[in-house]
């Protein structure tokens, strides 16, 4: 009986509502397992998380039965909760709206996941801002500027 057979990996990057710092390194790993655990529950391959206290990056091994939009919704709307319900935060948590989403070939994942994995020392020498038009130029998504996260300079 044929099956279905695929190979399909992206890498999503969202932001904190605001651009707020709001990620402490004290706790961002007990969010980043959260997010892993959501990923898996839903059937996918979490490959690498990591981020800056204002936003993250995540690398997934997508089935071609996964809806990406509904896929990062439930990620933003359960860590919101998971995030307020364990106090980790006294301020108001909330995601931006929107993502990045962007794929890649098996041979770049290597690549891709010690990117994802050097975050903090990456943005040492960039801006969020910097890296997330660049990830837009560089597989040539048009874009405006004024359709893409609050920047906060």
């Amino acid at each position: 009986m044929p099956n279905t057979y695929s190979q399909i990996y992206i890498q999503i990057v969202f932001a904190v509502k605001g651009r707020e710092s709001q990620i402490k390194n004290s706790w961002e790993d007990e969010l980043y397992k959260y997010i892993t655990g959501i990923v898996k529950q839903k059937n996918q391959k979490m490959l690498a998380i990591n981020g800056m206290p204002d936003h993250i990056h995540f690398l997934i091994g997508m089935k071609p039965t996964c809806c990406l939009s509904d896929l990062i919704r439930e990620i933003k709307k359960a860590s919101c909760v998971f995030i307020r319900e364990q106090k980790l935060t006294p301020f108001k948590f909330e995601w931006q709206e929107g993502f990045g989403a962007f794929s890649y070939s098996h041979s770049a994942l290597d690549k891709v996941v010690k990117y994802i994995m050097n975050q903090k020392e990456h943005h040492t020498k960039i801006t969020f801002k910097q890296e997330y038009e660049g990830f837009l130029k560089h597989f040539n998504i048009e874009f405006k500027s004024e359709y893409l996260f609050d920047w906060y300079d």
